[in-house]
């Protein structure tokens, strides 16, 4: 089992010319976004382009995961997809104090954590099952999509 399924070699890159770049692909059945937050199928490419000032990780990811509706309260499978940009400088460049990201001497970049990152932020705040969810019923708290009705007026 590989412990670091989101790990690429770039050291190659370190002495290429500025604009040579090299693309990957991960596919992964699963990762923990958050404590109770699972993904599943997961698929990201990856295009690493040696820039000046070190290795640019332009990332497309996507997954599956298993939210609960806001408005029904029922669970249903939700497509996250991510867009990312991360400078990596390299490590000689550790003087400049706006930069979160380095380059290991190693020349692998570990993109786990921030592919991580980027799925969590696109978890919607109030995730819907669908649009015209009906939600529950204010009075007895059925789900509306499945059993419509309507109660008599109270007196």
């Amino acid at each position: 089992m590989n412990n670091h399924p989101y790990r690429i070699n770039v050291g190659f890159l370190i002495n290429a010319p500025v604009g040579t770049y090299r693309e990957f692909t991960f596919e992964q059945p699963s990762m923990e976004l958050a404590d109770d937050i699972h993904a599943d199928d997961i698929q990201c490419t990856v295009r690493a382009s040696k820039v000046q000032q070190g290795i640019l990780a332009t990332a497309d990811c996507s997954c599956k995961t298993e939210l609960e509706c806001t408005r029904c309260l029922e669970p249903f499978t939700a497509a996250l997809n991510a867009h990312f940009e991360e400078l990596f400088y390299f490590h000689y460049l550790r003087e400049n104090q706006e930069a979160e990201q380095f380059l290991p001497e190693n020349g692998y970049m570990d993109l786990g954590e921030l592919i991580r990152e980027y799925l969590v932020m696109e978890i919607p705040y109030a995730p819907v099952c669908k649009k015209e969810c009906k939600g529950l019923c204010p009075v007895c708290g059925k789900n509306l999509n499945f059993e419509p009705h309507e109660h008599p007026e109270e007196e």
